[in-house]
């Protein structure tokens, strides 16, 4: 994550020969899905910050007008004695109205604005461990096409090695027909040859600007040459590093956090409230029976609660909260099981292609003297033309699987480090 993060302050290169690694750096820049990362971590910060709003004073306005059935009134025998008094008692009127505002504050809520933010903070964890995973993808894309166009360029270059070897031979057999020692058509016959791996050559070099335009595109620099790697020891695996296993701690820390909010629900909340709201009746319920006034009323006041509801669902909240922590383990083991899996052909592969290898130079010599004597027979007229060509295609053979056997060794090699996190 450090090292995507600093690479964004790079400018953006223009380079010629770049290294596998400068490539998979330069394709995580260029990645889109990179941007997720900002957007997940503005995300955080909004919510959050909504969250911490909850100790804010929370005020509702509100307003209401209303016809009652029935209002509160003095029976008939005390209305005649106030009237016998000459005391008017008109009583409160149906109809009512109010406009008002309430403002509470909460002082203590058991530590559940904490632990929302806490839910808050560790989901965009999760978010964010989730899209390293995908960001990870990519270092396996480069050495895809990192080694395709390494697998190319040797490939080329024997083409033209073999070019070059032909082309002599066609040389000496124009010497050879001119002076009476060979046919025209073996003449030909090489010079057929020449043109194949001439349309070889065109074929390979097609297949190396879609390999390059396809690089160039996804890294967003250009790579004009591939610069072979080293072949390097595997340290020990770091898969407990791989961006996958982070995740899963990312998602165990996550029930952590909902654990935590469930014990907060428990716990009583304090806080402390104002009302007030003008209109008819007030608070003063005797003098609106006598008066038909609207009036300004207030009340302050402290409110303890506490909801037990919470213990309904307790025990069933906490099970699923187990069972996510449960379905994370297992997805946890069934990939330390697959990653164990793609060791073994990884590892295998290079130690066969390792032993292959040390066969290869044995190969191309003995192939090589074998081409050479065809030659030299050749200009005595021992064999044939097709005879030399062929030695020639099979010392050509030999040094093609011998590149094959390197780039493909050097590619389980760098997908064993992209496996075990080296």
């Amino acid at each position: 994550m450090r090292r995507i993060i600093l690479g964004l302050l790079m400018l953006p290169m223009m380079a010629q020969g770049q290294s596998l690694d400068e490539c998979q750096q330069a394709a995580e820049r260029n990645y889109p899905l990179i941007r997720q990362y900002g957007l997940i971590e503005k995300n955080t910060e909004l919510t959050v910050a909504n969250i911490q709003k909850g100790w804010l004073p929370q005020v509702s306005a509100s307003a209401q007008a209303t016809l009652q059935s029935d209002v509160t009134a003095f029976p008939d025998q005390i209305q005649k004695v106030y009237q016998q008094m000459g005391i008017d008692m008109e009583g409160l009127r149906r109809d009512q109205y109010r406009v008002g505002i309430d403002i509470q504050q909460t002082v203590y809520d058991g530590g559940a604005i904490r632990s929302q933010k806490d839910i808050a903070r560790e989901q965009g964890k999760v978010q964010a461990a989730q899209n390293e995973v995908n960001m990870y993808n990519v270092r396996k894309r480069v050495n895809e096409m990192y080694f395709g166009l390494l697998l190319i360029d040797e490939q080329i270059q024997l083409n033209k090695d073999l070019q070059e070897l032909l082309g002599q031979n066609e040389k000496k057999l124009a010497s050879m027909v001119k002076n009476g020692t060979a046919a025209e058509s073996d003449y030909q016959n090489v010079k057929a040859e020449c043109l194949n791996v001439a349309q070889q050559m065109t074929g390979l070099q097609a297949q190396r600007t879609a390999i390059v335009r396809l690089l160039n595109a996804f890294c967003g620099i250009e790579v004009k040459e591939a610069v072979k790697p080293e072949i390097t020891q595997i340290e020990p695996s770091h898969v407990s590093m791989r961006p996958e296993m982070k995740a899963i701690d990312a998602q165990l820390r996550l029930a952590d956090a909902q654990e935590r909010a469930l014990d907060a629900a428990l716990k009583p909340k304090f806080g402390v409230f104002a009302q007030g709201f003008y209109g008819y009746p007030g608070y003063n319920m005797f003098e609106d029976m006598m008066g038909h006034k609207w009036s300004l009323n207030g009340m302050i006041g402290a409110r303890l609660s506490w909801n037990i509801g919470a213990l309904y669902t307790r025990k069933n909240d906490k099970a699923k909260i187990q069972l996510q922590r449960e379905s994370a383990e297992v997805s946890r083991d069934v990939f330390l099981f697959n990653n164990n899996l793609e060791q073994i052909p990884q590892n295998e592969n290079i130690e066969r292609y390792k032993k292959m290898m040390a066969d290869d130079e044995e190969i191309i010599s003995l192939r090589s003297s074998i081409r050479k004597a065809a030659e030299s027979k050749l200009s005595h007229g021992i064999i044939e033309v097709n005879d030399l060509v062929k030695e020639i295609n099979s010392e050509n053979a030999a040094r093609v699987q011998q590149s094959v056997h390197e780039i493909e060794m050097l590619k389980e090699i760098y997908d064993l480090k992209y496996t075990t996190n080296n």
